[in-house]
């Protein structure tokens, strides 16, 4: 049994950990109260029972870990802890996890961020990630409602786009691009880092350079504008509180107006659906359902990482991804008073972009932003594993596992046949 904390990719590699162990899952926890400082729960965001119907062929999934007996007495099974390495292959579950397991009857994996390889050579444990990112992890249906309604909403008023503007103190911090900030600002920014992530010397104009600082919201509006965007776009803006305040979104608002958030859906029990944890899965499927999504940074967010992954998932829909590091430049340079040509610079590298079509995958491009081609069906495929599935796929998976409880059920009454008539036999030896 495997008990573990976290969710999206965390979550996928969980499930697929226990399939490699053929252990029993409990059911995931959310780590939400470090940034949230939100007590949700997996119960409260996704949608349980969903989740457990669709992993039953591949999985055992409980609530808890199960209480077991032991001299007449009754207590819950207690889990030995361990810390996987980073990036563990498949061998080290099948050996070091597999040993422990079967040493202790429970195992808790933790911390468990990055602790199962992304490149796997079996493809059925990789296309059974995206089953459990495409498929099983569906959020409760007061959650998907309220992104429907704001999609519906926006929509109604024509195309829209969504940003995730990644540009919080969190962000900020980890990036170490501290220089275009007050000295307040930039005091508050290095207590964050100093607090929460290994000490690191960090040069703003070099961190920029190589594309490791976020986008700023002017710097985002600027693109937009020079892609041809105008003032009329209506925008969807998936962001915590912007770090710095009015003064940077004052920019990006003179240039686009119509900008809207989760916050839109109104009073009472709808915008209860939009706080915390539950605010930022009302983010994810609005940007999921809008038509172009633009992430503006890429980094370690699992949040843009898979979107892109689920929007190209589910049909390739439009994403525009800013060059960070080839923008960089042309930003400086226009900081500097050297403006001229610079929306055909702009241009230049951002229609130089995939814009979600499928391509092959290349590092450090993660499985979870671009599972092409492992997770695609093929429609005129040579190796019977890469046909698309039958679209009642469940009902034929249910009639394939009945027959096999019938066939075991069948199995077993012959073998109890089989002992007794044995039994009865030694019996007569022996008399």
């Amino acid at each position: 049994m495997i008990n573990i904390r976290n969710f999206f990719s965390k979550i996928c590699n969980a499930v697929v950990a226990a399939r490699i162990l053929n252990a029993t899952l409990v059911l995931p926890e959310l780590d939400a109260n470090s940034f949230w400082d939100d007590e949700s729960g997996f119960v409260d965001i996704y949608d349980v029972p969903h989740f457990i119907k669709t992993l039953k062929y591949d999985v055992r999934i409980v609530m808890s870990v199960p209480k077991i007996t032991a001299q007449g007495k009754t207590k819950k099974l207690r889990a030995y802890k361990i810390d996987p390495p980073r990036d563990a292959p498949v061998t080290w579950y099948r050996t070091t996890a597999l040993e422990k397991i079967r040493k202790y009857g429970a195992i808790y994996l933790t911390p468990f961020s990055h602790r199962l390889a992304e490149k796997i050579d079996d493809p059925e444990l990789q296309r059974l990630r995206c089953r459990v990112n495409y498929h099983a992890l569906r959020f409760k249906a007061n959650i998907m409602k309220t992104s429907s309604d704001i999609a519906n909403k926006l929509r109604s008023e024509g195309h829209f786009m969504s940003i995730h503007l990644r540009f919080e103190l969190d962000m900020l911090a980890y990036a170490g691009c501290f220089d275009i900030f007050t000295p307040k600002e930039q005091e508050i920014l290095l207590k964050y880092r100093k607090e929460h992530f290994p000490e690191k010397i960090l040069v703003p104009r070099e961190r920029r350079l190589i594309g490791k600082c976020p986008l700023t919201p002017e710097e985002v509006g600027l693109i937009l504008r020079a892609m041809g965007f105008d003032n009329t776009t209506w925008i969807y803006l998936a962001s915590g509180k912007i770090f710095g305040g009015k003064r940077f979104m004052k920019p990006f608002r003179a240039m686009f107006p119509r900008l809207e958030n989760h916050s839109m859906v109104g009073t009472g029990k709808l915008e209860e659906n939009a706080r915390g944890l539950a605010g930022s899965a009302v983010d994810y499927m609005v940007c999921l359902l809008s038509d172009i999504f633009i992430p503006t940074y890429d980094g370690p967010s699992n949040f843009a990482n898979n979107l892109m992954g689920h929007r190209l998932y589910y049909g390739f829909q439009t994403t525009i991804t800013p060059n960070r590091m080839a923008l960089a430049p042309i930003f400086m340079d226009r900081e500097e008073g050297h403006a001229s040509g610079f929306e055909k610079r702009v241009r230049q590298v951002m229609f130089n972009t995939y814009f979600g079509a499928p391509h092959k995958r290349i590092h450090p491009e993660s499985f979870y932003t671009n599972s092409w081609p492992e997770c695609f069906c093929q429609t005129k495929a040579r190796n019977h594993a890469d046909h698309c599935p039958p679209d009642n796929v469940n009902d034929v998976l249910e009639s394939q596992f009945q027959n096999k409880e019938d066939i075991g059920v069948e199995a077993n009454n012959q073998t109890d046949f089989t002992s007794q008539t044995e039994e009865l036999a030694g019996g007569h030896e022996l008399s």
